[in-house]
């Protein structure tokens, strides 16, 4: 009973922060308003439709995405390496994802015209930063096999991700301020600016990461015991191991594809889940964190738009400015991590 009034108000604080999202603005559209417009009332006022449905809803809907993803990856990580210090991006998926939009946007004087043209829409710029996010994500499987230490894997994905980021830097040292400035506003993060199509695809893609998490709950749990207790429980390590890294690489990297690199979401979600509903089982952790998640990025997108009808503020730069005090705080507050 207790499982389910806590899914119950887990839910409907996601919808009421997600309708405060979508009103929030330079125009300020009632609460009332903004639900009677989803349940597809004709006669609101046309502009109000316009906003909510071309801009703000998407914007939410993308919000929410981001929040998922990276929110379970981190928390796949952070049991993979038991470490609370790991997170979705700890295996370079990120950098890599960096990588292979820094060599569209900063090498594009290298690379054929026709080519760079085709890859400048949105389906363009996230497949190359898929592909990047995976071919990393390759190179550092290849090395799980060849090794039985999680730690060992962990430094990897780090050595790799600052192999990726020294090649970001070279080319960035050779590119115009106008391909710099390009591939900054990509890093800086943006939840806007994708079509309904593109979120479809999102959500599905997240959807399948979500339910591979879901079907790695009971080896999950087993690791956080230590590999001799999973092992004895007759969990296959190697594979559990190999598709966390899957699992994690998928939610990270599309989402790093779509919105750029998020900081703060994928470490600080999983402790503040932890801290705040009392649980070690990850079915559980994972629905939790999932909501925890994309509450916190529907509210840190309503942040960005503190500057009125001025100007947007980069969603990175929200997530690591108010996160990483609220992280500090929480880890100080609670014995449990000290």
């Amino acid at each position: 009973m207790m499982k389910k009034m806590i899914a119950l108000l887990l839910c409907f604080s996601i919808f009421v922060v997600f309708i405060l999202n979508i009103s929030t603005g330079t125009i300020r559209i009632p609460f009332d308003s903004v639900v009677a417009i989803l349940l597809g009332d004709e006669e609101m006022k046309s502009t109000w439709r316009y906003i909510v449905l071309n801009f703000r809803l998407p914007k939410a809907l993308v919000a929410m995405l981001v929040g998922v993803a990276l929110s379970v990856s981190g928390l796949l990580m952070q049991t993979l390496f038991r470490n609370p210090m790991a997170e979705s991006y700890v295996l370079g998926v990120s950098s890599g994802a960096g990588l292979g939009v820094a060599i569209l946007f900063l090498g594009s004087s290298i690379l054929p015209a026709s080519l760079v043209s085709l890859l400048s829409s949105t389906y363009g710029v996230a497949i190359i930063s898929i592909l990047g996010s995976f071919l990393l994500l390759l190179l550092v499987l290849s090395v799980s096999y060849k090794v039985k230490n999680t730690a060992t894997i962990l430094i990897v994905g780090i050595m790799f991700g600052s192999f990726a980021n020294a090649a970001i830097s070279i080319l960035t040292f050779f590119s115009s301020a106008e391909e710099i400035k390009r591939f900054t506003f990509w890093a800086l993060g943006s939840l806007g600016n994708l079509s309904y199509e593109v979120i479809s695809f999102f959500a599905f893609v997240v959807l399948i990461g979500l339910l591979g998490a879901l079907s790695l709950a009971r080896g999950l749990d087993a690791l956080l015991l230590g590999d001799n207790y999973a092992s004895s429980m007759g969990i296959n390590l190697k594979l559990t191991r190999n598709s966390i890294i899957v699992v994690t690489a998928l939610l990270a990297g599309v989402s790093t594809a779509f919105v750029g690199p998020i900081a703060f979401v994928g470490l600080a979600v999983p402790h503040i889940t932890r801290m705040l509903f009392r649980v070690n089982q990850h079915r559980s952790l994972i629905y939790y964190s999932a909501g925890i998640g994309a509450i916190l990025m529907l509210l840190c997108d309503m942040l960005t738009q503190i500057g009125g009808d001025h100007f947007l503020l980069p969603i990175n730069a929200i997530t690591s400015l108010f996160g990483a005090p609220i992280v500090i705080w929480l880890l100080l507050k609670s014995r449990a991590y000290l």
